[in-house]
């Protein structure tokens, strides 16, 4: 059923009834609605950029926390210089704003680190 602009959702399916919503991007792609769609694509975005804000410090967060800590332990050279790879790593997915490989990488660095420390392959210098 053909609904106008007034019916469409701010940023969904560009006002061309609910079948429009087939375009690229929009949560209702691949359904067609006889009534208004159970969500707001605005929301939708808004949400996702909360999101993204949110794992982005997250990211830089541990980061810091893991650069910091890098700087604060010694041992096996080789290790370290894995640890040392996925900090550079992490910083260079944040900037291509990929936040998901991102978040992962610093994830690894710490893992490496707390396995190391546990292991006794690093030792803490202060």
């Amino acid at each position: 059923m053909e609904r106008g602009r007034e019916d469409v959702a701010a940023g969904c399916c560009s006002g061309r009834g609910w079948d429009a919503g087939r375009e690229k991007g929009c949560p209702g792609k691949n359904e067609i609605f006889e009534e208004k769609p159970p969500f707001d694509c605005g929301s939708r975005i808004r949400a996702q950029a909360k999101l993204e804000e949110n794992l982005r410090s997250e990211t830089v967060k541990w980061q810091g926390k893991a650069q910091d800590l890098h700087r604060r332990v010694s041992g096996d050279s080789e290790f370290l210089e894995n640890v040392s790879a996925y900090i550079r790593d992490c910083q260079y997915f944040l900037d291509k704003n990929d936040l998901i490989r991102a978040f992962e990488a610093i994830i690894w660095a710490w893992a490496w680190m707390e396995i190391g420390l546990q292991k006794g392959v690093l030792k803490r210098k202060d």
